[in-house]
Protein backbone atom coordinates (compact mmCIF):
# COMPACT_ATOMS: atom_id res chain seq x y z
CA UNK A 1 0.00 0.00 0.00
CA UNK A 2 1.42 3.27 -1.15
CA UNK A 3 1.14 5.92 1.73
CA UNK A 4 3.35 9.28 1.91
CA UNK A 5 4.69 10.51 5.09
CA UNK A 6 1.74 12.53 6.26
CA UNK A 7 -0.95 9.64 6.23
CA UNK A 8 1.07 7.08 7.63
CA UNK A 9 -0.62 5.80 10.91
CA UNK A 10 2.30 3.90 13.16
CA UNK A 11 0.46 3.44 16.68
CA UNK A 12 -0.14 0.05 17.38
CA UNK A 13 -3.42 1.34 19.78
CA UNK A 14 -4.98 2.99 16.53
CA UNK A 15 -4.51 0.82 14.37
CA UNK A 16 -6.28 -1.92 16.60
CA UNK A 17 -9.22 0.13 17.24
CA UNK A 18 -9.40 1.20 13.41
CA UNK A 19 -9.29 -3.55 13.18
CA UNK A 20 -11.56 -3.74 15.72
CA UNK A 21 -14.16 -0.89 15.05
CA UNK A 22 -14.02 -1.90 11.01
CA UNK A 23 -13.55 -5.81 11.70
CA UNK A 24 -15.66 -7.30 8.51
CA UNK A 25 -12.74 -7.13 6.29
CA UNK A 26 -10.82 -8.60 2.77
CA UNK A 27 -8.80 -11.75 3.44
CA UNK A 28 -7.18 -12.13 0.30
CA UNK A 29 -4.63 -15.05 -1.21
CA UNK A 30 -2.75 -16.23 -3.81
CA UNK A 31 -2.66 -20.09 -4.19
CA UNK A 32 -2.47 -22.46 -7.13
CA UNK A 33 -5.64 -21.34 -8.60
CA UNK A 34 -4.83 -17.42 -8.58
CA UNK A 35 -6.25 -14.56 -6.20
CA UNK A 36 -9.04 -15.84 -3.69
CA UNK A 37 -11.04 -13.21 -1.96
CA UNK A 38 -13.36 -13.56 1.07
CA UNK A 39 -15.24 -11.22 3.33
CA UNK A 40 -15.63 -12.30 7.06
CA UNK A 41 -15.46 -11.33 10.33
CA UNK A 42 -12.58 -10.78 12.35
CA UNK A 43 -11.39 -11.25 15.94
CA UNK A 44 -8.48 -9.22 17.30
CA UNK A 45 -5.94 -10.49 20.24
CA UNK A 46 -3.14 -8.24 20.91
CA UNK A 47 0.16 -10.06 21.47
CA UNK A 48 3.43 -9.40 23.60
CA UNK A 49 5.65 -10.38 20.55
CA UNK A 50 3.90 -9.32 17.63
CA UNK A 51 1.25 -6.80 16.47
CA UNK A 52 -1.75 -8.92 17.00
CA UNK A 53 -3.42 -12.15 16.34
CA UNK A 54 -6.58 -12.21 13.74
CA UNK A 55 -8.97 -15.00 13.90
CA UNK A 56 -11.96 -16.32 11.45
CA UNK A 57 -13.90 -18.64 10.04
CA UNK A 58 -15.11 -20.02 7.16
CA UNK A 59 -16.80 -22.76 5.01
CA UNK A 60 -14.63 -25.48 3.62
CA UNK A 61 -17.13 -25.15 0.38
CA UNK A 62 -14.96 -21.82 -0.36
CA UNK A 63 -11.97 -22.56 -2.62
CA UNK A 64 -10.05 -20.48 -0.36
CA UNK A 65 -9.89 -22.53 2.39
CA UNK A 66 -7.00 -24.78 0.18
CA UNK A 67 -5.01 -21.82 0.04
CA UNK A 68 -5.15 -21.51 3.62
CA UNK A 69 -4.44 -25.05 4.18
CA UNK A 70 -1.11 -24.79 2.12
CA UNK A 71 0.03 -21.75 4.12
CA UNK A 72 -0.43 -19.33 1.73
CA UNK A 73 0.41 -15.67 2.88
CA UNK A 74 -3.11 -13.98 3.56
CA UNK A 75 -3.79 -10.07 3.53
CA UNK A 76 -6.44 -8.92 5.34
CA UNK A 77 -7.69 -5.32 4.15
CA UNK A 78 -9.59 -3.30 7.07
CA UNK A 79 -11.59 -0.27 5.52
CA UNK A 80 -12.57 2.60 7.62
CA UNK A 81 -14.63 5.65 6.57
CA UNK A 82 -14.09 7.44 3.62
CA UNK A 83 -15.37 10.59 1.54
CA UNK A 84 -15.06 12.65 -1.46
CA UNK A 85 -13.39 15.77 -0.63
CA UNK A 86 -14.04 18.84 -3.02
CA UNK A 87 -11.56 21.83 -3.31
CA UNK A 88 -14.33 24.48 -3.06
CA UNK A 89 -14.06 23.33 0.86
CA UNK A 90 -10.80 24.58 1.29
CA UNK A 91 -9.70 28.27 1.42
CA UNK A 92 -6.67 27.52 -0.99
CA UNK A 93 -8.76 25.85 -3.94
CA UNK A 94 -5.99 26.38 -6.44
CA UNK A 95 -5.43 22.14 -6.22
CA UNK A 96 -7.85 19.01 -7.44
CA UNK A 97 -10.58 17.10 -5.79
CA UNK A 98 -9.25 13.99 -3.43
CA UNK A 99 -10.74 11.18 -1.23
CA UNK A 100 -10.13 10.53 2.15
CA UNK A 101 -10.34 7.33 4.10
CA UNK A 102 -9.01 4.89 6.47
CA UNK A 103 -7.04 1.58 5.47
CA UNK A 104 -5.10 -1.27 7.19
CA UNK A 105 -3.22 -3.69 5.99
CA UNK A 106 -2.15 -6.78 8.03
CA UNK A 107 -0.08 -9.54 6.77
CA UNK A 108 0.52 -12.92 8.06
CA UNK A 109 0.77 -16.85 7.72
CA UNK A 110 -2.54 -19.07 8.37
CA UNK A 111 -2.98 -21.67 11.01
CA UNK A 112 -5.91 -23.10 9.99
CA UNK A 113 -7.72 -24.98 12.84
CA UNK A 114 -10.65 -28.18 12.25
CA UNK A 115 -11.07 -29.61 16.03
CA UNK A 116 -14.05 -29.32 16.87
CA UNK A 117 -14.26 -28.32 20.44
CA UNK A 118 -11.43 -25.22 19.54
CA UNK A 119 -14.34 -24.65 16.36
CA UNK A 120 -16.74 -24.63 18.70
CA UNK A 121 -15.14 -21.70 21.35
CA UNK A 122 -13.97 -19.55 18.06
CA UNK A 123 -17.95 -19.54 17.21
CA UNK A 124 -18.80 -18.68 20.97
CA UNK A 125 -16.13 -15.75 20.37
CA UNK A 126 -17.71 -14.52 17.77
CA UNK A 127 -21.40 -14.79 18.90
CA UNK A 128 -20.07 -12.96 22.41
CA UNK A 129 -18.33 -10.39 20.45
CA UNK A 130 -21.50 -9.46 17.44
CA UNK A 131 -24.80 -10.98 19.20
CA UNK A 132 -24.63 -10.66 22.66
CA UNK A 133 -24.31 -7.11 22.85
CA UNK A 134 -27.52 -6.76 21.04
CA UNK A 135 -29.59 -7.86 24.05
CA UNK A 136 -31.78 -10.81 21.97
CA UNK A 137 -33.43 -13.44 23.06
CA UNK A 138 -31.23 -16.18 21.19
CA UNK A 139 -28.74 -17.98 23.11
CA UNK A 140 -26.32 -19.58 21.06
CA UNK A 141 -24.72 -21.47 24.30
CA UNK A 142 -28.13 -23.03 25.33
CA UNK A 143 -27.84 -25.31 21.80
CA UNK A 144 -27.11 -28.74 22.46
CA UNK A 145 -24.06 -29.85 21.12
CA UNK A 146 -25.05 -32.61 19.52
CA UNK A 147 -27.13 -30.40 17.20
CA UNK A 148 -24.08 -27.94 17.09
CA UNK A 149 -21.33 -30.19 15.81
CA UNK A 150 -22.44 -31.60 12.84
CA UNK A 151 -22.42 -27.91 11.45
CA UNK A 152 -19.00 -27.70 12.72
CA UNK A 153 -17.83 -30.23 10.10
CA UNK A 154 -17.98 -27.82 7.61
CA UNK A 155 -16.45 -25.18 8.48
CA UNK A 156 -12.67 -24.23 9.71
CA UNK A 157 -11.52 -21.53 11.73
CA UNK A 158 -8.55 -19.48 11.29
CA UNK A 159 -5.42 -17.69 12.95
CA UNK A 160 -3.64 -15.21 11.44
CA UNK A 161 -0.32 -14.63 13.91
CA UNK A 162 0.29 -10.93 11.87
CA UNK A 163 3.74 -10.39 11.22
CA UNK A 164 3.31 -6.81 9.81
CA UNK A 165 0.36 -3.63 10.11
CA UNK A 166 0.25 -1.01 7.65
CA UNK A 167 -2.13 1.87 8.17
CA UNK A 168 -3.09 4.73 5.88
CA UNK A 169 -5.47 7.36 7.63
CA UNK A 170 -5.63 9.96 4.92
CA UNK A 171 -7.57 13.05 6.57
CA UNK A 172 -6.05 16.59 5.23
CA UNK A 173 -3.06 16.35 7.37
CA UNK A 174 -1.12 17.83 4.31
CA UNK A 175 -3.65 20.95 3.97
CA UNK A 176 -3.53 24.14 6.28
CA UNK A 177 -5.64 24.25 9.73
CA UNK A 178 -7.95 26.34 7.96
CA UNK A 179 -8.67 23.88 4.93
CA UNK A 180 -8.88 20.69 7.48
CA UNK A 181 -11.83 23.25 8.97
CA UNK A 182 -13.69 23.91 5.62
CA UNK A 183 -13.43 20.14 5.17
CA UNK A 184 -14.77 18.96 8.75
CA UNK A 185 -17.58 21.59 8.18
CA UNK A 186 -18.89 20.56 4.86
CA UNK A 187 -19.00 17.00 5.18
CA UNK A 188 -20.53 17.62 8.45
CA UNK A 189 -23.23 20.09 6.43
CA UNK A 190 -24.18 17.23 3.97
CA UNK A 191 -25.10 14.77 7.10
CA UNK A 192 -24.08 11.98 5.24
CA UNK A 193 -22.98 8.67 7.21
CA UNK A 194 -19.93 8.18 5.63
CA UNK A 195 -19.01 11.77 5.61
CA UNK A 196 -19.47 12.06 9.07
CA UNK A 197 -17.42 9.26 9.88
CA UNK A 198 -15.17 11.38 8.15
CA UNK A 199 -15.02 14.19 9.71
CA UNK A 200 -14.85 12.65 13.25
CA UNK A 201 -12.08 10.88 12.20
CA UNK A 202 -10.40 14.18 11.32
CA UNK A 203 -11.02 15.67 14.47
CA UNK A 204 -9.63 12.86 16.00
CA UNK A 205 -6.26 12.70 13.56
CA UNK A 206 -5.64 16.26 13.42
CA UNK A 207 -6.67 17.59 17.37
CA UNK A 208 -9.85 18.67 18.55
CA UNK A 209 -8.27 22.36 18.72
CA UNK A 210 -7.97 22.47 15.08
CA UNK A 211 -11.66 21.74 14.38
Amino acid sequence: MYIPAPYREADLDRLHAGIRDWSFATLVTVGADGTQVSHLPFLLDAQPDGPGLLTTHLSKRNPQYQDLLAGAEALVIFQGPHAFISPSWYVQQATFPTWNYAAIHARGTPRVIEETRALHAVLRRTVAHYDTPMGGNWDFDAMPFDYVEPRLGLIAAVEIPLRSLLGKFKFNQDRSPEDQRGVIAALEGLGEAQGLAVAQAMRTALGAVRA
